[in-house]
């Protein structure tokens, strides 16, 4: 499973993001990253703001709650969840990619 660290502002962790994909999914791990298909094109934010709102869905958590720490303009990305443990943060991944 790949690192989710705690923090004073919350649970960080790192995704890998291929834009432009058929569907919205988990797709495993990228060495220490979360591997994450997006349908959104990397223009204009969209693939960022598609990213924060999957992954708020994914982890049942407002969308106000999802960050992007750093990254912005790369596909690899550091994702800060606000109100989660490194723990539930983990366990509620580890629910999705085996749904």
């Amino acid at each position: 499973m790949i690192p989710i660290k705690d923090t004073s502002s919350g649970a960080n962790f790192s995704v890998r993001v291929h834009p432009r994909a058929r569907k919205n999914a988990l797709n495993g791990e990228v060495g220490d990253s979360l591997k994450l298909s997006l349908t959104a094109p990397p223009i204009d934010g969209r693939a960022n703001q598609a990213c924060t709102d999957f992954l708020a869905e994914v982890l049942n958590v407002p969308r106000s709650s999802v960050t992007i720490a750093a990254g912005q303009s790369s596909r690899t990305k550091v994702i800060r969840v606000a109100g989660l443990s490194a723990d539930e943060v983990r366990a509620r991944l580890t629910r999705a990619q085996t749904e």
